[in-house]
């Protein structure tokens, strides 16, 4: 889970770099626009399979699979990187707009790498709770997303120095030697997660809808997946810019600060990993998560306000530690209260559902950037999350009961399905 963001630093710095200084704002924009785009459909797609698939088949075999499908997506852009074909994609009605043939053929690599990690993370998040008790998920969830959050920083801060000090190619090695690392790993897990249900009978698509038929039947659940489609959709407006940020808003074009400030980010989430999970936020779950929403919105907001890098840092690390507590918050309490065999399939309905938006949100934060620049989107996004938070505070009254009671070997949800 740490190696995707260090593969986004390395291709985030190739393309905002891949055009003159002259275009750079408005080409870039839209180039790394597609980035984005590039890899919401299949995701999108994956995830709509990924719990079926995670409730049906053994979890173990299922995640060493789908991390060679990452390495295979990390291999492929070291080699466009390293290739580097000639030639341009015009778009003539666009004013000019083209792409270089490498910047092309770099999208469905990291469309690889990204649906590689979709297919993962259902069969991983519902593996979790078949060897830690109830009362132990806050503190293992807090601790196995805060020691990859940290393993997210350090490639990401690795990338950048690689990319300052050598090529795009080498910075992709680092990302190559964590997903081996990791095929290691899973190879040498010895804990039975096989799937324990009755033989299925049915299509991987029909076993997909009782996911989303659950988290309808289950109000808060659900609008913690309202709240995380309208949250996600604002965030991509603003952070699939973040090499025009960087690159344009601060005025700086060297790899480190690229690796920084996503290295920051990543750091911040899994501060705030760790952090919640230190308190007993569990009987008051819903209220912590409209808190957290409220302060990623202010820190988004203040991105827009700052101009030096050595603010910017402070500033985004804050931002990366709300999703980071309200990921913990989230997984601890959908483990706790949803049963194992419908486990995987709820995470990846409420994945759907989360990141159904997330295309358009990216479009939208091309078109934002071109018309209002990098600062006007940054405010825009920000404050618009802000807003949110208070609409959330007010309209989601099912969200704002919810909270769970571990028990020795079970837990109960106070808020029951609608």
């Amino acid at each position: 889970m740490g190696a995707p963001a260090s593969v986004l630093v390395v291709l985030l710095y190739a393309v905002t770099l891949a055009y003159p200084a002259d275009v750079r704002v408005a080409y870039g924009a839209y180039a790394l626009t597609f980035l984005g785009l590039s890899s919401a459909i299949p995701t999108f797609v994956a995830a709509f399979f990924s719990g079926a698939l995670a409730d049906r088949h053994d979890r173990a075999r299922l995640m060493r699979a789908v991390n060679v499908v990452s390495i295979l997506g990390v291999t492929g852009a070291a080699a466009v990187l390293l290739v580097a074909p000639a030639g341009r994609l015009v778009f003539p009605a666009t004013g000019g707009f083209y792409l270089p043939v490498w910047v092309a053929l770099l999208y469905p690599c990291w469309a690889t790498v990204v649906v590689g990690a979709t297919l993962f993370r259902p069969a991983f998040n519902a593996s979790i709770p078949r060897i830690v008790r109830a009362p132990e998920l806050g503190r293992a969830n807090g601790l196995i997303y805060g020691i990859s959050a940290l393993v997210g920083a350090g490639a990401t801060l690795g990338a950048g120095l690689l990319l300052t000090a050598g090529s795009e190619t080498d910075a992709l090695v680092l990302a190559f030697a964590i997903f081996f690392a990791t095929q290691v790993a899973l190879l040498r897990v010895e804990a039975d997660l096989s799937v324990h249900r009755a033989p299925a009978r049915r299509s991987v698509a029909r076993d997909a809808v009782d996911g989303f038929v659950y988290l309808g039947r289950r109000r808060e659940l659900l609008e913690i997946t309202v709240a995380a489609l309208v949250v996600n959709f604002l965030s991509a407006v603003a952070l699939v810019e973040l090499g025009l940020y960087v690159g344009s808003w601060l005025g700086l074009a060297e790899g480190i600060w690229y690796g920084a400030m996503v290295a920051a980010s990543t750091l911040g989430v899994a501060v705030g990993f760790a952090l919640v999970s230190q308190f007993s936020f569990e009987p008051r779950a819903g209220r912590v998560i409209i808190g957290l929403t409220l302060a990623m919105g202010v820190s988004l907001l203040a991105l827009g306000l700052v101009r030096s890098i050595w603010l910017a840092l402070p500033v985004i690390f804050v931002y990366g530690m709300m999703p980071g507590m309200i990921m913990t918050v989230f997984l601890s309490t959908v483990q706790a209260t949803v049963p194992d065999a419908l486990l995987g399939r709820v995470f990846s309905a409420d994945e759907v559902g989360s990141y159904a938006l997330v295309p358009f949100g990216q479009t939208t934060g091309g078109i934002l950037t071109s018309s209002v620049g990098v600062q006007g989107t940054y405010l825009a996004a920000g404050g618009a999350i802000a807003v949110f938070g208070l609409v959330m505070v007010v309209g989601f009254g099912a969200l704002r009961r919810l909270g769970f009671h571990p028990r020795s070997e079970a837990a109960v949800a106070t808020a029951v399905p609608s």
